[in-house]
């Protein structure tokens, strides 16, 4: 079934009727009041767990709830002993109960920083996302994912380099990718996007010809030169290049700056060294820039690898519980130095992986599945968990034992779209009045909409 236009504008919060996720979601004062056309003074970080994240060893059933029998259906796929994955109930950081079958839910025991900070209301769950006839290759699932175009409506970039090129420049440069390439979701060809390994190491890449004195004032030249010319692509390409040459002066100095005035927090990342507390840090160097006014970078993105489990996966210790551990303590230990730097209650970070695994497991890791949890943090965030459990019961999945994308309005297990989760950061972090213009909806029969939305999930505040 088609999500449609009337479903999207109710559950993502920009319609009067009740929301799915919505102002409930992000519904602190501060998100409130007027919002800009832009993100304003506010951070927004994306952070992809690449290889397709097994969500039913993440957010996990502790016990059977009131009505169903998920966690006995999640004990009959998965096994003990060697090469067993179930996780054993005792292990489970409890998080509270699924609202329909009332389960009680439990993270992963490798994500302790994330459950302290889900205890300070702090993260919000969100159950079951995905999208119509979820696709099952890592190329082509995160390329729907990093649309938000999951049926090809011919959308060849990002959602967030959509929303970019609609309120930026290309001199601009709104957004920061830790790595060597730009990340999918961010993809644009109106603004630039700076990507970077290190701050440490970082700086214009000057072909240095022995008969130019001032290599500096002659590629600004020549980039200014391109800038001017009437062809598009020209233009583009002399804007970005001064884009980058500018970058270059005004982020020298914020490895150093980091480092020499935020010391305690430079050596606690360095402490945990692993990847992906090594690339918050360089978010936090940039942030605690623009704090100083050097910089003007709001958007981020960030990633790991790993999660592709077809072998040697693990139940409570192994390598999935390693991929745990290095999310949690890297996540707990950015967001508390933002709240050191004052600036957590405007930081908004987002998780996503490209689809889940299957319920079933393999000999001793899992196959490709479909729907799985996202995950949002931010000091003005509602914490708490947002929508549905999916069915795990063998007799509910699909021919191949995923568990089904369902939209019908009165399935309990019910999925979140994705696009529902985008139009929501769209509207309320980012200050989108109308997210429609870049986030791309199925379409369908016009009158094939809820009603009844059932919605009445507590999620509002």
């Amino acid at each position: 079934m088609a999500i449609t236009r009337r479903q999207f504008l109710s559950r993502a919060g920009l319609a009067t009727a009740g929301s799915f996720l919505g102002p409930g979601l992000l519904g602190n004062p501060f998100i409130r009041k007027a919002l800009a056309d832009t993100i304003g003074d506010r951070y927004f970080v994306v952070c992809n767990l690449n290889g397709g994240n097994d969500g039913l060893n993440t957010v996990t059933p502790i016990s059977n709830g009131t009505s169903g029998g998920l966690r006995g259906a999640y004990e009959g796929a998965r096994g003990t002993g060697s090469g067993g994955l179930r996780l054993p109930w005792t292990s489970l950081l409890s998080i509270g109960n699924d609202f329909h079958s009332q389960t009680p839910l439990g993270l992963h025991p490798g994500l302790g920083g994330l459950k302290n900070l889900y205890d300070l209301g702090k993260v919000a769950v969100i159950q079951n996302c995905g999208y119509p006839a979820p696709n099952l290759s890592h190329e082509e699932s995160s390329r729907k994912w990093e649309t938000g175009d999951p049926l090809g409506t011919g959308q060849g970039t990002g959602w967030l380099g959509r929303y970019l090129a609609a309120n930026y420049v290309a001199t601009d440069i709104p957004a920061v990718n830790i790595g060597g390439t730009v990340a999918g979701e961010f993809s644009t060809n109106a603004t630039s996007i700076l990507t970077f390994w290190s701050l440490g190491g970082f700086g214009f890449p000057y072909d240095y010809w022995e008969d130019i004195d001032d290599h500096d004032t002659a590629f600004s030249a020549l980039y200014s030169s391109a800038s001017a010319a009437s062809l598009g692509i020209q233009s583009y390409i002399g804007n970005s290049g001064l884009a980058a040459l500018e970058a270059t002066r005004d982020y020298a100095d914020l490895d150093g700056d980091y480092t020499t005035d935020r010391s305690t927090w430079d050596v606690q990342y360095g402490a945990y060294d692993t990847w992906l507390a090594y690339q918050l840090r360089e978010v936090a160097k940039v942030i605690y820039g623009v704090e100083q006014n050097k910089v003007d970078a709001r958007f981020f993105q960030v990633g790991i690898g790993g999660f592709d489990t077809h072998a040697d996966q693990g139940g409570a210790s192994g390598g999935h519980a390693d991929l745990m551990s290095e999310i949690g303590n890297a996540m707990e230990l950015f967001y508390n130095d933002c709240v050191d730097m004052g600036v957590a209650d405007k930081l908004c970070i987002v998780l996503w992986s490209e689809f889940s695994r299957r319920i079933q497991q393999n000999a001793n890791g899992t196959d490709h599945g479909s729907q799985g949890p996202m995950f949002v943090i931010g000091g003005t965030v509602d914490g708490g968990i947002y929508g549905n459990h999916a069915n795990i019961n063998s007799g509910a999945l699909d021919d191949e034992g995923n568990t089904v994308y369902s939209q019908t309005a009165t399935d309990h297990h019910r999925t979140t779209d994705m696009r529902d989760v985008y139009g929501t950061l769209l509207k309320h972090w980012l200050g989108m009045p109308d997210p429609l213009a870049v986030l791309p909806l199925d379409g369908g029969d016009p009158d094939d909409y809820w009603t009844v939305p059932n919605f009445d999930m507590g999620f509002l505040p």
